[in-house]
């Protein structure tokens, strides 16, 4: 069948079945679900949009309702009771109580890790339903963008005066890459938790930021919008792929002020410039992206997060000397353990004097710490720590102090 050829709901969905069915055969340690799915539709490359979506689709189900499942029954069997506990629970989600949810939904290791005393039953919920689809749209062109695709806004604001102007959520059914608004580089898929991690930054045109863990750029590419391009920064990685990705993305976007380069984290830092900003967008155990990627709710461990807790401490001690005194730094990571998040934080306080916490975001909310949990946005979960460099004080030469006169006391 080609993509050109409709088929009936049932046969459609059977043939999603039979898909995904051989997506989870292909599984194996370190393969996740995402994966594995562009590597089953690179190799069968005739299936249309629409299909895959079904097909990507019936494979997140059945790892979001795994712990329902009778794992004595056939992937078949499993995979279509999966797809029917979420049509049950779309149309009635108080068809599976809350308690039910917290058991199986997660895993049990998260109930002692968590930065709260428990999940919210508000996200395990959330948890259970296909992610949003946002987008970020440049800032000189998003309300044309907005009425052209119809979007709406995300209702999120930063300080009561000023809105998150750029940010929409997209419900239509269309490939958004494939419009001509995205070849253009009008706007980009990007989650509103990640977008408000480019607002905590705030940086301004005249600055110089250092993006340390780029990946492919998206918050990069959010900072040179909010710079008007203008400015300049350092986007690093230790991968060669995602630097190279980060590339194509600024082109297509048309931003200039960029600079890409390779740091594996290490203790030599990429360059010895001295900044006004540094964003350290760690890599984490991403429990705040489960919505996301359910598969990895059940290949995290409490081990991953210990290690990566460890990773980012010493990540983000060691960008903090690129900061110039009174530079910000922020720390951002897709998990809310308490380890990675609170854990991390207050220890980078306790050991460095030199940097004083400093509110998120501007205007009356003065949290120095922000805990994002997904059904507060309809977005991932997200944790945001930031601090500014004290300037060092100056300290008076012997000689000074010897030539001071002293008062007369008359």
């Amino acid at each position: 069948m080609t993509a050109t050829h409709a088929m009936p709901a049932a046969q459609a969905n059977a043939s999603a079945i039979a898909h995904a069915t051989r997506v989870l055969a292909s599984l194996k340690p370190g393969l996740h679900a995402d994966t594995a799915l562009r590597n089953y539709f690179a190799y069968w490359h005739r299936i249309g949009p629409r299909e895959k979506r079904a097909i990507a689709s019936a494979t997140f189900v059945y790892f979001r309702w795994l712990q329902w499942l009778d794992r004595r029954a056939s992937p078949q069997k499993q995979i279509a009771a999966a797809l029917e506990l979420q049509a049950r629970f779309d149309a009635n989600p108080a068809s599976i109580k809350t308690e039910a949810l917290a058991a199986l939904a997660v895993p049990e290791w998260t109930r002692g890790e968590l930065i709260a005393p428990a999940w919210p039953a508000e996200t395990l919920r959330l948890l259970q339903r296909d992610p949003a689809l946002w987008i970020r749209a440049q800032a000189a062109t998003a309300a044309a963008l907005a009425k052209n695709f119809s979007l709406q806004p995300s209702g999120f604001s930063l300080r009561p005066e000023q809105a998150c102007p750029t940010a929409f959520r997209y419900t239509g059914a269309n490939d958004l890459f494939l419009t001509p608004e995205f070849h253009q580089g009008l706007f980009e898929i990007q989650d509103i938790a990640s977008q408000l991690v480019g607002h905590a930054c705030a940086p301004s045109a005249e600055q110089t930021w250092w993006d340390a863990c780029a990946g492919e750029g998206g918050k990069t590419l959010h900072l040179a919008d909010l710079m008007r391009n203008k400015g300049l920064i350092w986007a690093s990685d230790r991968s060669f792929r995602r630097l190279q990705s980060l590339k194509r993305r600024a082109a297509r976007a048309r931003v200039f002020n960029y600079r890409a380069i390779a740091w594996d984290g290490s203790e030599k830092l990429p360059t010895k410039t001295k900044f006004d900003g540094v964003l350290l967008d760690a890599p984490c155990s991403g429990l705040g992206t489960w919505r996301r990627n359910p598969h990895a709710r059940w290949t995290t461990t409490p081990g991953d997060a210990r290690e990566l807790a460890a990773t980012q401490a010493q990540l983000l001690a060691r960008v903090a000397p690129a900061l110039k005194p009174g530079g910000r730094l922020v720390y951002a990571v897709c998990t809310l353990t308490r380890g990675e998040t609170t854990g991390v934080a207050d220890a980078f306080t306790a050991a460095h004097p030199e940097f004083a916490p400093a509110p998120v975001f501007a205007g009356a909310d003065a949290r120095a710490q922000v805990a994002i949990w997904p059904h507060e946005l309809d977005g991932n979960g997200m944790f945001i720590a930031a601090w500014r460099r004290e300037m060092p004080s100056r300290k008076i030469p012997s000689r000074e102090i010897s030539n001071f006169e002293t008062p007369n006391p008359k």
